[in-house]
């Protein structure tokens, strides 16, 4: 189902959302039919609970939905959602909901739990489709439930539909779908160019690997995204087990969250520059694999010994990082599935991200609240430098002990993009167990926030 709003007609079916105290007062002003209906049906509004009301000739006169008590909303997101997977397949109205329900957040949220992944079998999300609420955007809404549903869409492919040719595809696809140019640096051209941590990372697979870099918009500040496009990691000749392995077709979830990102800007037509880098690689295991041990020169010239082929991500996003920092973008940004050590820091919800510039990091975390796609900061922290710092090269591109390990990630990246405004979000790109609005699997993670705060980060 496309996820866009139902078009107004008089015939949509009212929903009366409710607190349990919202409800209790609600009945009050009821006649006695639809208290004892109600109390039939044992409806206390819970999170998710749906009731329909009967009109007098056996149809749907409203449906009733229940939003959770302060502490269930407190702990979730999109509440509104949690109802439309219930409610049979129709065109529905809001009709009543409390005052401080954030209407554009839940707007949003009922969008994208008609969101299903069924590209190998039959699957669907919520049929219930909802009339935009007076006063809210529909375009605006659509296109980010749009961009999101294309994230999630690329992050759920698995490896052998969404190898390096197939990423660029689906790059291109975007770029022609709002005149945005595209340049592609693939195999051996990469080390005539000068992108040889890409090629070293990549080489090694049966698809080549390559530098997608996207432009888009004429006039107006600069904003480069950066993503991570590793679209299988086995860990190279560090080979991750097994289990470890099982979700690595998830490993370019940073490329999918900024193609998603790049949708919405380019759907929402921002009046800014935008660039989109993206190093898409495979990390595989053959002969011609870069090994433990191997020093690297990047294109920047900091050279990087290999105490780790498992910490290929950061290797790949150095050079194209490098490449950004040269045009000196006003805003530069990277997304990445990038460690393991963000996961047991923060968990799969939160979005750390790392960031010198307090203005930069108050607007994400205020648009992060408002727009319910919460993220978290994390230090730049200066001590921690020499630990990335081997001895025998400039950087070490995975430091013994495991301590901060998102932490001596991000200070490595930075070292690429110096001298840059640069955040840096370390992401999941996964969903572990299903939500409303937010199925299990693939999910964008720090997107929205980082539109919402555009307009304070690039003044526009």
């Amino acid at each position: 189902m496309p996820l866009t709003f139902a078009p107004l007609t008089s015939d949509a079916t009212p929903i009366y959302a409710f607190t349990p105290e919202g409800l209790e007062d609600w009945l009050a002003t009821q006649p006695d039919s639809i208290k004892a209906w109600i109390g039939s049906a044992g409806f206390k509004a819970s999170l998710g609970a749906v009731v329909l009301l009967p009109d007098t000739e056996g149809g749907v006169s409203g449906a009733v939905v229940g939003l959770g008590s302060a502490k269930t909303r407190a702990r979730s997101r999109f509440v509104l959602a949690a109802s439309a997977k219930a409610l049979p397949e129709g065109t529905y109205a809001l009709a009543h909901v409390p005052a401080d329900l954030d209407l554009e957040t839940e707007a949003l949220g009922w969008l994208l739990a008609g969101y299903a992944f069924d590209r190998y079998t039959k699957a669907s999300g919520a049929s219930a489709r909802l009339v935009c609420p007076e006063g809210l955007e529909p375009a605006r809404i659509e296109a980010i439930a749009t961009g999101e549903a294309l994230t999630r869409d690329l992050i759920n492919t698995p490896a052998n539909d969404m190898g390096p040719d197939q990423l660029e595809a689906a790059t291109h696809s975007v770029a022609d779908q709002f005149g945005a140019t595209m340049n592609v640096t693939t195999g051996a051209d990469l080390i005539e160019q000068n992108f040889p941590m890409i090629h070293a990372v990549g080489r090694a697979a049966s698809q080549a690997p390559r530098l997608l870099d996207m432009r888009w918009g004429g006039t107006g500040p600069t904003l480069t995204l950066v993503g991570k496009g590793v679209c299988f990691d086995t860990g190279g000749l560090n080979l991750k087990p097994g289990a470890s392995m099982g979700l690595m077709k998830k490993d370019m979830g940073g490329a999918a969250t900024v193609l998603g990102l790049a949708h919405m800007i380019m759907a929402l037509d921002l009046p800014l520059q935008l660039r989109v880098l993206i190093p898409a690689v495979e990390n595989s295991v053959s002969a011609d694999a870069f090994r433990p041990g191997d020093i690297l020169t990047s294109r920047k010239g900091l050279t990087v010994e290999i105490n780790n082929t498992d910490a290929e991500g950061r290797l790949v996003l150095a050079d194209a990082l490098a490449l950004a920092a040269e045009e000196n973008p006003d805003q530069l940004i990277s997304m990445a599935t990038l460690t393991g050590a963000a996961r047991v820091a923060v968990g799969p919800d939160l979005s750390p991200f790392y960031t010198d510039d307090t203005a930069t990091a108050a607007a994400l975390d205020e648009a992060a609240q408002a727009v319910a796609d919460p993220v978290w900061r994390m230090p730049f922290w200066e001590p921690y430098e020499k630990m990335i710092e081997p001895g025998i090269a400039d950087l070490d591109n995975a430091p013994k002990g495991g301590f901060a390990g998102s932490i001596t990630a991000a200070l490595f990246l930075r070292r690429f993009a110096e001298g840059q405004n640069y955040t840096h979000f370390d992401i999941y790109g996964w969903n572990p167990s299903a939500a409303p609005a937010r199925p299990k699997g693939g999910v964008g993670m720090g997107a929205r926030a980082i539109l919402a705060a555009l307009p304070k980060i690039l003044d526009i």
